[in-house]
């Protein structure tokens, strides 16, 4: 997880510096905007199923909270540091102030490796670090969510958790949820969804339909693979794609529900019949139109980025590109559509979830997907039109947008003394 200086935060510092010079943002609310409000570090002891006793490291980083409730995902990884959570706590304060719906920005994560845990063993992880924090959450305090390693079932046991320390059944605590327990339908999809429309408003920008597009895809789990089958439904062909344990190529086309329900019984698209191995180091130079990296952060370095052929870079991930690789895709003409823009749709159907939840009334998939699709093409739009007002790449143009509404609403609030 090398970035700028070692430190991920301070690659999301450079990104957010450019776009507060171009806004002349006046040197108190860029102290404000630079500094993360709370940062909680917790212990978490659990016994094993051996009867041993292991304490786990939790983190939870509340980075802004100007426009709403603080709103983010809980990641299990070996890798977890406070240095990543409180960037990708930052980068969701920027994401939910692009998207225009009323969150700041959160995120946690444990240090451990879930593959090695049992489910008895994750479910009293769970429990223990959302007691460890359960005074600093709540629907209008911050609102946790599913990320990397954490799905529906542990949302489940932290509103549940929750739910017992307050007295009464909280599902607006979280989103992520089974739709059984106040999830919201569209969910699972909305992230891939998103980086759909995305691809398709990028391709409209320059005149290409998507089914003149060929796209390669890095990562094939819930948003990789979700966008490739509805980009694939548009019409587009999916040539490539890796994830943790290899790749496969395909010059006509994947038939992409066959590459799902291969990955579902072998956990990878390694060895997928209907393709062609694709060796690691092959993949940024693939001819393609589209590249959709929605792996984990810094994929796309100063080292493999002269080698990207493709004409759009859609972020599925969050933070994949260097502020370096960034600049240099730019300054050949490539478009990127940043994270904070591309994958936002994830947060702004949380955003849905926790309204309905909140509201006690549900909607169907069709007005979800509706109201996504909408508030998708909304940001794109604004962001869109900010980069060729400055004349800037998309990424600052996303940080211009989302770093004045924030301010905006900072100098309105004034400071609390």
């Amino acid at each position: 997880m090398a970035a700028t200086n070692g430190s991920i935060f301070a690659a999301m510092l450079e990104e957010f510096d450019v776009a507060a010079r171009i806004l002349n943002l006046e040197p108190g609310i860029w102290q404000i905007l630079t500094h993360p409000k709370r940062q909680i570090i917790v212990s978490c002891p659990v016994q094993m199923d051996n009867g041993e006793i292991e304490v786990f490291t939790g983190y939870r980083v509340q980075y802004n909270i100007t426009l709403g409730p603080a709103k983010g995902g809980i990641r299990y990884h070996p890798g977890v540091t406070l240095d990543e959570v409180t960037a990708l706590a930052a980068w969701m304060t920027w994401k939910c102030a692009v998207a225009h719906i009323p969150f700041g920005g959160g995120k946690g994560g444990i240090v451990c490796d879930p593959t090695k845990m049992s489910q008895r063993e994750l479910e009293a992880l769970t429990r223990r670090y959302v007691a460890e924090i359960v005074d600093a959450i709540g629907p209008e305090k911050d609102v946790p969510a599913p990320d990397v390693n954490t799905n529906e079932q542990i949302m489940a046991w932290i509103m549940d958790t929750y739910s017992m320390h307050v007295g009464h059944t909280t599902t607006s605590v979280v989103t992520g949820k089974p739709v059984e327990l106040g999830g919201s339908l569209g969910r699972r999809e909305a992230t891939g969804r998103g980086v759909m429309i995305a691809a398709r408003e990028a391709a409209k920008h320059f005149g290409i339909a998507l089914k003149d597009t060929r796209i390669a895809v890095q990562g094939f789990g819930n948003v990789g693979g979700v966008s490739a089958h509805l980009l694939a439904q548009q019409g587009a062909r999916i040539v490539a794609v890796t994830d943790w344990k290899g790749g496969v190529y395909n010059e006509k086309g994947f038939d992409v529900p066959a590459l799902m329900e291969y990955t579902r019984q072998h956990k990878t698209v390694a060895g997928f019949a209907g393709g062609q191995p694709l060796p690691a180091g092959d993949f940024w130079g693939l001819e393609v139109d589209v590249l959709i990296p929605a792996a984990l952060e810094n994929q796309i370095t100063i080292e493999n980025a002269p080698a990207i052929k493709a004409r759009i870079v859609i972020e599925g991930a969050n933070g994949p590109t260097t502020p370096e690789a960034n600049d240099q895709l730019h300054n050949r003409g490539i478009f990127v559509v940043p994270d904070i823009l591309a994958n936002s749709s994830g947060v702004t159907t949380s955003y849905f979830e926790w309204v309905q939840d909140r509201y006690g009334y549900f909607w169907t998939e069709q007005e979800v997907n509706q109201r996504l699709e909408a508030k998708m093409c909304e940001a794109f739009d604004a962001v869109l039109k900010t980069s060729l007002k400055y004349k800037v790449d998309m990424r600052t143009a996303a940080y211009i947008v989302a770093i004045s509404r924030v301010a905006t609403v900072t100098r309105m609030r004034g400071m609390y003394a």
